[in-house]
């Protein structure tokens, strides 16, 4: 299934780790905790259970919250006697309790009457509203105080930044240093971590830090971060290092409370300081408690539907006037529609500084990610710290060109020293010896027999060092034409040559008896891979293979082996002995250029044939000439992608994608016809808070001269079972073409927003998705053959009967409903034509289906 089975939003590095080091926990399920607690709190009165009650250890920092059916429960490896129950508005509760044993601690808590000051809070009652609720009328002021207390409000501000960020292989067994799998590297559990999850082992295995200094102006807007010292654990033969940055950047992005939508996790939150937040959240004065010196008032608040994109937690709102922000202890329910999500726990702190502003000054993310809570995952934690703030104070103009993000050349090479003094706080003991152990491990042979094997699972490619073989999807497929067809083929690596690398295969097919092949050398003009961003490159190939016409697949090579399973006819082929020379240049700032020439001659398979329409008199062509030469001009603002062995896969943003193609061919330089070709699109993802999100793509193309079906636009059609964002799932091949058209594409993901609301369904975790394509275009007359006895007759079938086609003077429109997150890996979409039904072998309505990771 090569680069799409971990597209989108998955993180390669987390399922390396996770394939490598996870294994069962002991037999008996017993684990190193020492303490166990669990049960419930309800109402003393009515009965009810209690959500948002504080529960802690005395004498201890170990605590949580109920959840909405009152329920607690806490594992550690602290020492306490008692264990503490508060709630404002009734009587503290506490139980004593025995250190190193599992128990059921359940309370009753009793109504009380308390006065906050000018502010009198009752007791909790069933129903809950906003009216003349003291809560609320506390959150609309911190509301209102927003634009004042946000760092955002300030003209300039600089400050200094430490970014850490640790993944752990989480909930290790005892037994597990005994599991012959790791006989030759067991070491590694003596550097286990039970800080982070009272009582859990983890196994830290990945570390990056991150030392920079961030910029802001207000008028006009602009950010810069300069990036000054970068270390990070290294698997660059098996990972994409610049793409696992990229997606730690995408699913650990800077949480600002004072935003009405929180983007986290590939989701749009709405925050509990929003403009419309008391009309999604309940919230609930607590009591007031001392946060640095700070008088603050404590609240809980939770939504009001457990199923939608919102946070529940404590907020520790500023015992004065301005009502800011001091400190917040979040999270999220864990019925909201997230896989791979065991926890997520959120702390930031802010500070005020110069009576100006409330300033970010430490922010913790914590997220644990895997399947149960009982079998092991990642746990992942980023903690990043802000010092050395200067505000109001005006910043160059000089500081804000450029790249948003830049990095300065030496970032890699910082000493031990220097990073001593820019880390705050400091390393863990366990986390200072997380470089030494990953630089051991990977000594090991064993280690590294390990690794190829998950890299051919999750790549389709083999790697010897030097040399990779594959894709192995593809080394067995099958086509009408064709027939059987083996292929064998694969590159050298940057271990060969950052300069110059090598491409070919070869390949057979049973039926036709021919053999096809393909040789490419591509050379880096500055001497780096061809596989980092940017890319600076000359490219050289030959290459003598078949395609079938209109198709282009998303993320798959043409010949894999699950797209030799296809629908309706599938008779009509290209043969194609192709020349091409390309450069293709990279810049920072992403936007890119490449100029090429390609000479193809084309001749025709199958059913397939170039037949002129002179009636007169009928001739066969056998080949056609097609050279052409090409500049293609795209421009991507922000964006970051990690680097697959086949493809790039982009890391969702809000920032377009725009890409322009001009192609030029002409009789002088060998092309059997005149003509020229323009084609633009543009793309993007827009998010809509608690309903998910859409990706959107228009697409326009025009053809100036007179050229027969050959050279017109064939429309992406998909005949196979697996659903294809950009081709149309219930079209044929070859069944339209057209010199001109426009087409729009919208795929949007409801994310369980509609099914999360169904009880019989919400446990699954499914989600809705739906599409909706539409392609307006047509042939002009002078590309009719029809009208035009100089150009080659549309394709028929065995029998004479058209089967490729115009527009006309309708669209064609398809559109569909589906499921994803099936089994946390399927997309099942049931998919409907709703135009040109009338035609040939025209299907009506299919079932299409797609392997993709979601969180």
């Amino acid at each position: 299934m090569e680069d799409d089975i971990l597209s989108g939003k998955t993180f390669k590095v987390c399922l390396i780790l996770f394939l490598l080091i996870t294994f069962p926990k002991r037999a008996d399920g017993q684990t190193s905790v020492n303490t166990a607690l669990s049960g419930t709190v309800t109402d003393a009165v009515t009965r009810e259970p209690m959500a948002g009650v504080a529960v802690s250890l005395e004498n201890t920092t170990v605590g949580t919250i109920t959840d909405a059916k009152g329920k607690y429960s806490i594992i550690t490896s602290q020492t306490s006697y008692k264990l503490r129950f508060d709630f404002l508005g009734y009587e503290d509760e506490e139980r004593v309790i025995v250190p190193g044993k599992r128990q059921t601690v359940n309370v009753s808590m009793t109504p009380s009457s308390i006065m906050l000051n000018e502010v009198v809070v009752k007791p909790a009652k069933k129903s809950y509203r906003n009216k003349n609720n003291p809560s609320v009328d506390l959150i609309e002021r911190v509301i209102r105080n927003k634009d004042l207390n946000r760092k955002e409000n300030l003209g300039f501000y600089k400050f200094g930044k430490y970014d850490k960020i640790v993944f752990a292989v989480s909930n290790i067994g005892n037994n597990a240093k005994n599991i012959g799998l790791f006989k030759d590297f067991s070491f590694i559990f003596d550097n286990l971590d039970t800080t982070r999850q009272d009582g859990r082992k983890n196994l830290p295995l990945f570390l990056q830090e991150t030392e920079s200094d961030f910029y802001y102006r207000r008028n006009p807007r602009s950010t810069k971060e300069i990036i000054n010292a970068e270390k990070t654990i290294n698997f660059n033969e098996y990972i994409d290092p610049g793409g696992i940055n990229a997606y730690l950047r995408y699913m650990y992005q800077n949480i600002n409370i004072y935003d009405n939508e929180i983007f986290f996790l590939t989701n749009k939150f709405l925050s509990p300081i929003a403009s419309s937040a008391p009309a999604f959240y309940r919230f609930f004065i607590q009591d007031t408690a001392d946060v640095e010196g700070t008088k603050c008032i404590r609240m809980f608040f939770e939504p009001r539907n457990k199923a939608d994109f919102m946070f529940h937690g404590f907020l520790f709102i500023t015992y004065d006037s301005s009502c800011a922000i001091k400190k917040l202890d979040i999270s999220f329910n864990k019925g909201i529609n997230i896989d791979w999500i065991k926890d997520v726990r959120i702390n930031q702190t802010f500070s005020k500084v110069q009576d100006k502003a409330w300033i970010l000054t430490q922010d913790d993310i914590l997220i644990d990610f895997g399947l149960t809570p009982k079998l092991p995952g990642i746990l992942g934690e980023r903690s990043v710290s802000y010092n050395d703030y200067t505000i109001n104070e005006p910043i160059p103009d000089s500081v804000f060109k450029g790249q948003l993000v830049e990095k300065r050349e030496d970032m890699t090479k910082k000493s031990p020293g220097y990073w001593e003094t820019v880390r705050n706080p400091p390393l863990k003991s366990f986390e200072k010896n997380i470089y030494s152990l990953v630089d051991t491990i990977k000594t090991i042979p064993s280690f590294r027999r390990k690794m190829d094997l998950i890299m051919l699972l999750t790549t389709s490619f083999y790697t010897r060092r030097k040399v990779e073989f594959g894709p192995v999807g593809s080394f067995l497929s099958y086509n009408p034409v064709e027939g059987y067809r083996l292929r064998f083929g694969g590159r050298t690596t940057p271990a060969f040559s950052n300069s110059i690398y090598f491409d070919s295969f070869i390949a057979y097919g049973f039926r036709d008896g021919l053999t096809k092949y393909n040789l490419t050398a591509t050379y880096s003009i500055p001497h780096t891979t061809i596989y980092h961003f940017p890319v600076n490159s000359l490219k050289v190939s030959y290459k003598f293979d078949t395609s079938i016409p209109g198709m282009a697949t998303e993320y798959y090579a043409p010949d894999n082996f699950f797209l030799s399973f296809r629908r309706g006819l599938n008779d009509k082929i290209y043969y194609n002995r192709t020349f091409l020379t390309e450069y293709l240049n990279e810049l920072p700032d992403h936007f890119s250029y490449t100029i090429g020439y390609q000479l193809t001659k084309q001749s025709t398979g199958g059913n397939l044939h170039f037949i002129g329409s002179d009636t007169s008199s009928i001739r066969e062509f056998t080949r056609i000439n097609i050279s052409e030469a090409y500049l293609n001009l795209r421009y991507a603002p922000n964006e970051e992608f990690y680097q697959g062995k086949l493809y790039r896969d982009p890391v969702p943003s809000k920032s377009p994608v725009l890409e322009l193609n001009y192609t030029v061919g002409n009789k002088k330089i060998g092309n059997d016809y005149d003509y020229q070709k323009v084609r633009f699109s543009v793309s993007r993802r827009f998010y809509f808070s608690i309903v998910g999100y859409s990706d959107v793509q228009f697409e326009a193309g025009k053809i100036f001269g007179t050229v027969p079906y050959p050279y017109l636009f064939i429309h992406n059609a998909n005949q196979t079972y697996i659903y294809d964002r950009f081709s149309y799932n219930m079209m044929n091949f070859l069944e339209f073409v057209s010199d001109k058209y426009a087409a729009l594409n919208i795929d949007h993901s409801f994310n369980g927003f509609f099914f999360n609301k169904i009880p019989l369904l919400k446990k699954f975790r499914l989600r809705e998705v739906a599409t909706l394509k539409v392609l307006y275009g047509g042939v002009s007359n002078n590309n009719d053959p029809n009208l035009n006895n100089n150009l080659f007759r549309y394709p028929t079938d065995v029998n004479g009967v058209p089967l490729t086609y115009t527009l006309e003077k309708k669209p064609y429109i398809e559109a569909s409903i589906g499921c994803s997150n099936i089994f946390r890996v399927l997309r099942v979409d049931i998919v409907k034509r709703f135009s040109y039904l009338s035609l040939p072998n025209s299907p009506s309505i299919g079932i299409r289906f797609k392997f993709k990771f979601d969180l």
